[in-house]
This record gives structure tokens, sequence and C-alpha cells, in this order.
């Protein structure tokens, strides 16, 4: 379960937007309430598909205050590092498949001002991240194999939320620590999967084609965050 302090949050994918008309479908993202844009920058080499890198970056964040939350799923993620913090994304999350030296990584993330989070892909297991838990802001549990949008929830993934949830507050009782380390999950994120996520321990819910097929997006949202408020078992706060 999820600390009082922690807010739930919402972070829309722009990766199934409209992208003839990107400065509309943000906007779009902003009236509907949701805290967080989910930039997916993908590589064709890491997962199948291509999607944009920090130019397109530099460009959402002239035209946006939303904090952006950048997703490398990009072979080799420190040679790029460097592009991505200049482009201002507010956080960086790097996938530990990729990073040999993730203590490195995160360091230099850090050292720039950013915040760090990093990814695990449904069959990589929490050990990879035990040892850099200091170091993050945020982990991101993929509820599908990345690259692809549309795709459904894993359902198995709510056991590996749980045992990350456990395994931070192990790491907060073993330092004495208050430190926040926030779970986010992305993939197949709906009305019944977002309360699955929630009442496991995350509380940074990652939507994207539901958002965008969605007659209603501010609605949507709203909806969401309504489901969890009656149903949540969890103590996250749903502002």
């Amino acid at each position: 379960m999820l600390e009082k302090n922690i807010k739930l949050k919402i972070s829309i994918s722009i990766l199934n937007c409209d992208f003839l008309n990107l400065g509309k479908e943000i906007k779009k993202v902003e009236e509907a309430g949701a805290d967080m844009l989910h930039l997916d920058i993908m590589d064709g080499s890491f997962v199948p598909n291509i999607s944009f890198g920090p130019p397109v970056v530099r460009c959402i964040r002239k035209n946006t205050k939303l904090f952006l939350d950048t997703h490398l799923m990009i072979k080799n993620p420190d040679k790029h590092l460097g592009s991505f913090i200049e482009s201002g994304a507010d956080l960086i999350n790097v996938h530990a498949e990729e990073c040999p030296h993730l203590d490195m990584t995160l360091n230099s993330i850090k050292k720039a001002g950013l915040k760090t989070a990093v990814s695990l892909n449904p069959s990589t297991p929490l050990c990879c991240i035990e040892n850099v838990l200091g170091l993050l802001d945020m982990v991101l549990i993929m509820t599908v194999n990345p690259g692809f949008g549309g795709q459904k929830f894993i359902c198995e993934m709510t056991d590996k939320i749980r045992k990350l949830k456990g395994m931070i507050e192990k790491y907060r009782r073993f330092n004495n620590t208050n430190k926040t380390i926030e779970i986010q999950v992305d993939g197949g994120i709906n009305n019944k999967t977002a309360l699955l996520a929630a009442n496991a321990g995350a509380n940074i819910l990652v939507i994207g084609s539901a958002f965008f097929n969605s007659e209603n997006p501010a609605e949507y949202i709203s909806n969401i965050r309504k489901t969890l408020m009656n149903n949540s078992k969890s103590k996250v706060r749903i502002v």
C-alpha cells in the first residue's frame, strides 16, 4: 500500500497521438488535467519502432509547462544522455537492460539536476535495481513488452509491483530514510487495470491509446480518478 503523502499521477503517453497536430494534442492533455507527459523515445533497435528524439522534446518543452517524463527505449542511452538533458526533460528514464554501468548513468542524470528513473521490462528481475535505489526517484514497471501502443496489460506484473513496493519499504527501513521512490506502470492501463496497478502499489499511471481514443479525454481521466477513489485499497491520495 502507498503512503498517504504520495499522490496518484496520470502521465499521458503521446506515442499514439496525432503528430501532425502535436501542439493541439498536448493542449488536450493539459486541459484534461493530466500531471505529466510521457515521451516514448524509440530507436528501432532496442524496440522495433522509431518515434522521435531530442529536437522534438525541445519543441514540446517550449510549448508546455507539464512535467516531461522522458522514457529512453534506446540502445546505449549513455551516449545520448547529454542531448536529452539539454532538450528540457524533467526526468530521464533508462532501461536497466541497456545500462551495464547503471550507477554511473543515474549519477550523470542527477548531476545535471534532473530526476532519475529506471524501467524494467516484464521479464527483467527486480534485483537489477536493488543496489541503486538510493539514486532513484521512480521505477517504471512495464506492464506490456515495450515498443507498441495499444497492448494488453500483463496481469502477472501486479505481483512484481507488490514486490517492488516491499523492496522500497525494506530499503527505507534499513537506511532509516523517508525518501520517496515512486512506482510507475506503463502499458494497457484503463479503468480496470489502473485499479489493479494502484492496489498493488503503483502511483503513476501511463495512459496512451485509451486517452487519445476517448471521445472525452478529460472525462476519461476523471473517471479513472473516481474509480480509484471509490475502490482503491491503497492509501494513495487521489487528487
